[in-house]
């Protein structure tokens, strides 16, 4: 049945299809927008006979060069509207129209929590929460920021037309509409330049400013007005369940371009956008709190003045401004400036609360719980860094620092030593008065890099940085090599480091490594007790394949959870999940609901990554509903959480888990064909040309498979329709367990365990942008089908395609459906209206790869330009990237 609802998607779609046709006709004439038209039509009538679109693939090659990248570019910009539309649908109306929908997960649960408990402790839950989102700047946002601002103007135009009145007002917002679609059409949907480290961050900053800074205030708004319905008090001034931080310019982790000095200047950056914005709030608290009525205290502290509030809060935006300078002086190597203003939280925070008293006190709450308090949540959320910093480095980079060293001093040979023998030299030193670094040493550039890093640290103030995360971390000396680097470099306050478990093995031992690490006496006392471990999702499904790597990260948390426990150690969980299911992507009410019973305990820490901080938190309405969903969600998992699972299905997923790895490796590490038809039909080569982000697609510029990111290895898949990362090896073990006569134990697992459900939810949901027609069209063009040294390639593209109908069978059993998606018939709507768009962009693409591959060094620049604007176009039309 449509709704009214849905009705309104279609004429969403419909007006910004039109707007669009109508620019290119004014650019490019009539008979381009009939190529176009014809295209669409033949993509519609191949998928609507469920036939071979040959007539369409035809009418594609004949295309000649130059119409290429105009079609392709059109085809993308259509599923960018279609996105924002659809958005918009999602989000700003559907809240609309439900009223109070947006916060009904968390009045469900409050509703429950008021069964178990009494008002004053649901009150302490609520104000322990530590839910921290880290924006990390993983290249998988396809989509320039120059477009982006011009998509956030669509989506604000549609909501004007929803909510104005008047003729003449919707006319006026239909020609801006308009506008910008024309300015959309005619900027380069590509970048040109990768971004530099700096031009991330700007860009997390830029989420912050346009809409995290609006959400904040309104998001504990609302919390407030729902706790009171429950009669329950409004949340502390100070209480922050929801913070953000950063890997902009923190993480270097296979990227060389994140420097010390890159860090320092991200920093000074950071600054400057936070002082910006409160001076902002601060032009405007000023001019509204013009009274001179004030409590003692505030009177004590500006004297006999008029308008005291004003008096104080001028001397506030004075340090803001003496801020600002100090940043700019900085980033432009002046380093005379030594006034460097409002540095210390202390100084912004406590002028704002002791006027919201004073207001309080003079029977003015109105006015104090109107900007004032939403300025004073602000600063409370983002500090005087916007978000601080996490700083990623990889364990051997620790380990060449004390190998140099070392050597150096004639110790030893740090790498040969066993791990004993690491810790007895890190804690002796670390325990140690005497200084370890020798004055004269000249360590290698690589090493050199390191030490600069930690200095950066250890000068600023503690709250530009909340971690230091350990990238394939193996053991406790990982953890007790950063704690030396801090010391030596002369960090004086303890830094958390956080372990991050990535391969299969590694998260299997990960438990026994934190085991090690939380037995040493001085390590508990150094940590205060408290440890961050972090969940690498990307790089074990990479390794051992989605269902196996999803189980191996579930029982690495419960083993966690026991060992912090033994030790009373307070345990967060940090997930590095990316935006595809074959990184550990999917709805993040789910996700958190499907964790391990007891691993939440009101905390968590999460990335957000790419494409995904702008879903999420692009626009203030969309943060307000993300908001929600983290609260309601970590609520729920903390107090109601699900049972534990029963033994016969840990024992199932046991071996599923084994069946999975060793059919999913070998395909991807055995098989001898794999590497070269991954190469073949896949753009993967051709992605590095797409300037998505500032770091290389390989950690090393030398090797395979193995040493390609998962985002890429996600995003070439993903560009050929065949998702093979989010689906191998599970349908061989669920196949086989099916035919073992044990599908009535699935679907058993999969109504009543949430980590089942989820997995089997998401792998649905990929299976369904699955096409193994279009799959099968990239290897007949790209693999010769007259060469006999290429027919192993052929059979082994039959043989993936095949073993993918089998996982779409084997779900439909567990979940006793027809067809995929058969209960989210929204999702399978959405899906059908891309695919007259992203079908054209497939066939172009194959044909370009074709072409370009042929020309060698010499290629066309303009079919280069049009094989990218594909790939932003398929990225767009799935609406994820890697």
């Amino acid at each position: 049945m449509t709704t009214a609802l849905d009705a309104n998607l279609k004429e969403n779609v419909r007006l910004l299809g039109n707007l669009l046709s109508d620019v290119i006709e004014q650019d490019l004439g009539a008979q381009f927008i009939e190529k176009i038209v014809t295209i669409r039509t033949l993509a519609k009538q191949a998928r609507a006979q469920q036939a071979h679109p040959a007539e369409l693939i035809e009418y594609l090659k004949d295309l000649a060069d130059d119409d290429i990248t105009p079609i392709t570019r059109a085809f993308n910009q259509f599923l960018n509207l279609a996105n924002i539309a659809e958005q918009y649908h999602d989000v700003i109306r559907g809240r609309r129209n439900d009223g109070e929908a947006f916060l009904e997960h968390l009045d469900s649960v409050l509703q429950d929590m008021k069964g178990k408990l009494n008002a004053e402790q649901i009150q302490q839950k609520l104000n322990a929460l530590n839910i921290q989102l880290v924006l990390t700047a993983h290249p998988t946002e396809v989509t320039r920021r120059t477009l982006i601002g011009k998509y956030e103007h669509i989506l604000n135009a549609l909501n004007g037309l929803d909510t104005q009145p008047f003729e003449y007002e919707r006319k006026q917002i239909l020609d801006n509409l308009k506008r910008v679609v024309a300015e959309i059409w005619y900027t380069d949907e590509i970048r040109q330049q990768r971004p530099t480290p700096e031009d991330e961050a700007k860009w997390g900053f830029a989420v912050i400013e346009g809409a995290l800074w609006q959400a904040i205030p309104r998001f504990y708004r609302e919390v407030n007005t729902l706790l009171a319905e429950h009669d329950l008090a409004p949340m502390p001034l100070d209480a922050v369940p929801i913070r953000f931080h950063s890997w902009m310019g923190g993480d270097r982790d296979g990227n060389p371009n994140v420097t010390a000095k890159v860090t320092s200047n991200v920093l000074m950056l950071g600054r400057w956008m936070a002082a910006d914005l409160y001076l902002r709030d601060l032009g405007e608290l000023v001019n509204d709190l013009s009274m001179e009525d004030c409590n003692d205290t505030l009177r004590a502290v500006v004297g006999d003045v008029k308008e005291p509030y004003r008096h104080l809060l001028h001397e506030v935006r004075q340090r803001l401004r003496e801020t600002q300078q100090y940043t700019q002086d900085q980033l432009k190597g002046n380093t005379g400036n030594r006034n460097k203003g409002l540095y210390h939280f202390s100084s912004l925070i406590e002028p704002l609360q002791l006027c919201y008293q004073s207001l309080l006190d003079c029977n003015m709450g109105i006015v104090a719980n109107g900007k004032l308090l939403d300025t004073i949540k602000r600063a409370h959320t983002f500090g005087l860094t916007l978000c601080p910093l996490d700083i990623r480095q990889e364990s051997t980079r620790h380990a060449q620092v004390f190998a140099e060293l070392c050597d150096y001093l004639e110790l030893g040979n740090y790498l040969e030593w066993d791990e004993d023998t690491r810790v007895a030299f890190l804690l002796k030193e670390l325990q140690s008065k005497r200084p370890l670094l020798p004055n004269h040493w000249q360590p290698s550039s690589e090493v050199q890099e390191v030490l600069d890093t930690c200095r950066v640290i250890a000068k600023e103030d503690p709250s530009c940085f909340s971690s230091y995360v350990i990238s394939m971390a193996r053991a406790a000396s990982d953890v007790l090599a950063v704690a030396l680097l801090m010391k030596m470099c002369g960090r004086e306050t303890p830094m958390p480091v956080a372990p991050l478990f990535e391969t299969l093995d590694d998260l299997t031992q990960a438990a026994t490594s934190i085991n090690t690490l939380l037995k040493i006496d001085w390590y508990r006392e150094y940590c205060a007790h408290k440890q961050m471990v972090m969940v690498g999702y990307s790089d074990s499904a990479k390794d051992a394949g989605q269902l196996a790597a999803s189980w191996a990260q579930y029982r690495a948390q419960e083993d966690l959870v026991k060992v912090c426990d033994q030790y009373g150690i307070e345990l967060m969980l940090f997930h590095g999940r990316g935006g595809t299911v074959g990184r550990g992507g999917g709805p993040a009410h789910s996700a958190i609901l499907s964790q391990p019973p007891g691993s939440v305990r009101g905390r968590i820490r999460v990335t957000e990554q790419g494409e995904m901080i702008r879903f999420k938190f692009g626009n203030p309405e969309v943060a307000l509903r993300s908001l929600q969903v983290y609260m309601s969600a970590v609520l729920q998992a903390t107090e109601l959480p699900p049972p534990e699972p029963q033994p016969q299905w840990r024992d199932m997923l046991d071996e599923l888990s084994s069946i999975a790895v060793k059919s999913y490796r070998a395909i991807v590490r055995e098989h001898p064909d794999f590497v070269s038809y991954f190469r073949n039909v896949t753009p993967e080569q051709e992605l590095g040309k797409l300037a998505l982000g500032s770091r290389p697609a390989k950690r090393k510029a030398s090797g395979g498979v193995e040493s390609l990111r998962a985002i890429p290895w996600i995003f070439a898949w993903m560009q050929i329709r065949l998702m093979l990362p989010a689906w191998l090896g599970s349908e061989k073990a669920l196949k086989d367990k099916i035919e073992e006569k044990h599908l009535s134990t699935l679907q058993t697992m999969a109504e009543q365990w949430p980590f089942f459900q989820t997995l089997v939810d998401m792998l649905e949901m990929v299976l369904s942008k699955t096409d193994k027609g279009i799959a099968q069209y990239y290897e007949h063009r790209l693999i010769a089908t007259d060469d006999p040294t290429q027919t192993a390639k052929h059979e082994l593209g039959s043989a993936l395609r095949d073993r993918l109908q089998q996982a779409i069978a084997t779900v439909l059993q567990i979940k006793q459906q027809t067809q995929l998606l058969e209960n989210n018939p929204t999702f399978r709507h959405s899906m059908a209206v891309r695919n007259p768009y992203t079908d054209p962009l497939h066939y172009l693409q194959a044909e370009l790869l074709l072409r370009t591959r042929s020309q060698g060094e010499n290629v066309n620049p303009n079919l280069e330009h049009a094989l990218k604007v594909t790939m932003a176009g398929i990225a767009a039309g799935m609406r994820n990237t890697g």
